[in-house]
């Protein structure tokens, strides 16, 4: 784990202790993914290149936003990317990890005690079973490898404060989600703004994206609605 990338190609500022920390990390990680599939036996070797230094992509993002005191919820985390990663590297941010599976959140819970992050605050739910009071409640919405844009659209904008961001980690196919969300962003009041893209440090080609979106006005409050009729009848 070549940990000073992120420092040179992502201009992330480490202190000693937080490199300590992404150390002890990748050991809980190990361990805790032998019996619970965090992520898939063949990526542990790349978990660095893959996770890790993707999740801390972010920074591509945040670099541009003055105030760096945000709220990010973090939707389908499994074993807490971006969630760990970025709240080991920043501080600052208020960070809500949510997946509906209990023993994903259980392994964030057990990082969060071991290496004393006070940044993070895990949630055991679906997204749609959310409070209405988050609704409009944060900064940014964040979401990896989860669904398509045009869902993922609906699961994150009505929880985005008017003016906020949902950041979407996307691959090779994103014009075309872009192309497929186009009647989600109308309906939702959002717009695609910019779009990062970066290479992950691995040997081969591995070009990846950030696809950033605005909400612009205000989100019906019908949203997000269920999960059987967003897949059902998607926007």
């Amino acid at each position: 784990m070549d940990i000073s990338l992120l420092e040179k190609n992502l201009h992330i500022e480490l202190t000693k202790k937080t490199k300590e920390n992404f150390q002890t990390f990748v050991k809980l990680f190990n361990i805790y993914n032998t019996h619970t599939n965090l992520i898939s036996k063949k990526d542990v070797q790349n978990l660095f290149e893959k996770h890790i230094y993707d999740s801390l992509a972010l920074s591509l993002f945040l670099d541009k936003c003055e105030n760096k005191q945000l709220k990010l919820l973090d939707i389908g985390t499994g074993g807490g990317f971006p969630s760990l990663p970025l709240a080991m590297a920043y501080e600052d941010l208020q960070i809500y990890p949510l997946d509906s599976i209990a023993k994903k959140i259980g392994f964030i819970e057990l990082v969060q005690k071991e290496l004393r992050l006070k940044n993070i605050y895990p949630l055991c739910k679906r997204v749609e079973e959310l409070p209405s009071e988050m609704k409009c409640s944060f900064d940014i919405a964040v979401s990896r490898a989860v669904a398509s844009l045009n869902i993922l659209l609906e699961y994150a904008i009505p929880y985005v404060k008017t003016g906020g961001y949902f950041v979407a980690y996307k691959s090779v196919n994103a014009d075309n989600e872009i192309e497929n969300a186009k009647n989600a962003l109308k309906i939702l009041n959002a717009n695609v703004v910019n779009r990062i893209k970066y290479e992950l440090p691995l040997a081969e080609n591995f070009t990846r994206e950030l696809i950033v979106i605005q909400k612009q006005k205000d989100t019906n409050l019908i949203y997000p609605r269920t999960a059987a009729m967003i897949k059902k009848n998607p926007l």
